[in-house]
């Protein structure tokens, strides 16, 4: 994914010279995950710029920026860095066309790695993607693979208004697959089908796609045939792909590695009792990380949704009655 991102980075650069970057250690360095990796040397250090440690200044130039034709993509190092800048991003990202009444807009994307499983301390392991969510004006995409990563970060690039594009960090260096660099975006807001199924379906995005697509795989060997949906943009969420595969299958398990209280499964959970109650023929279980701060090393692995337990909530929901 780590590679799929930088080549996403250099063809939008290449096709838009609007197209800059902004951060802390992502030009001399190529960033903290090396996903910035030889684009100063293309492109220069007046389009790839470093910045000193400081989240709220980088917000605040990146809004500048885009509010003056640039297409700025900004990287914060962790998800748990950007709440200084928060500021920036609620009161004047998010705002801007609202704001100017449509004269302005705020063509920017905020990268961030995100979530847990790399055994770092919980400020750079942390899933808050409801928060952004909850924010009007924001988009928040999230891949789950190489090519989804490559599609959606230049459709995100692409974008008129602001972007927070999350990078699940265990996600990096998990897998390898072909990506082919022809500059084609992957539409935003719209979920993708992975697998399709007729008993259950499986909601999920981010890094607990793998876990998911692993447990409907030995599901289908138990004769229980899962749908998985990969959400992607998690706001706006594309209810209507939910709701069409929830109608089929009637039952339904969400999956996240956010904490449970507030998250983005409960809006899903919601959407589905208003529209679709009627569907399911049991209720709707969550599968997700507790509502506590991301352990430590010896007890980051057990704070993590798996297999096991996105296959015991498959079953309770299969056998209900």
């Amino acid at each position: 994914m780590v590679g799929a991102i930088a080549m996403a980075l250099g063809r939008a650069m290449q096709d838009d010279a609007r197209v800059i970057l902004v951060g802390e250690d992502i030009g001399a360095n190529g960033g903290v995950f090396r996903a910035t990796d030889g684009l100063l040397e293309r492109f220069g250090e007046e389009r790839v710029m470093d910045t000193p440690l400081a989240e709220t200044v980088l917000a605040g130039m990146s809004v500048g920026l885009a509010a003056q034709g640039f297409r700025p993509v900004t990287e914060f190092q962790f998800m748990g860095f950007i709440y200084p800048a928060l500021d920036q991003v609620i009161n004047h990202a998010g705002r801007l066309r609202n704001r100017t009444r449509g004269r302005l807009s705020c063509p920017l994307v905020f990268r961030a790695p995100m979530g847990a499983g790399i055994h770092a301390p919980e400020h750079h392991s942390e899933s808050t993607e409801a928060l952004f969510a909850h924010i009007p004006g924001i988009r928040v995409v999230i891949p789950s693979s190489p090519a989804r990563a490559y599609g959606l970060l230049l459709s995100s690039i692409a974008d008129p208004d602001p972007v927070m594009f999350f990078e699940p960090t265990r996600l990096y260096r998990a897998q390898k697959e072909e990506v082919e660099d022809n500059g084609q975006g992957l539409p935003l807001d719209v979920c993708y089908v992975l697998r399709e199924g007729t008993d259950i379906t499986l909601v999920t995005w981010g890094a607990v796609v793998k876990e998911t697509l692993s447990a409907a795989q030995q599901l289908a060997a138990e004769g229980i045939s899962a749908e998985v949906i990969d959400v992607a943009t998690v706001s706006p969420i594309d209810f209507d792909t939910i709701l069409s595969s929830v109608e089929k299958t009637g039952r339904l398990v969400i999956i996240h590695e956010a904490p449970r209280n507030c998250g983005i499964g409960a809006e899903i959970a919601a959407r589905v009792a208003e529209r679709g109650l009627l569907f399911l023929q049991a209720p709707v279980e969550r599968v997700t990380a507790p509502d506590a701060v991301v352990p430590l090393l010896r007890l980051e692995k057990a704070y993590m949704p798996d297999e096991m337990r996105i296959m015991e909530a498959a079953r309770r929901v299969v056998n209900y009655s």
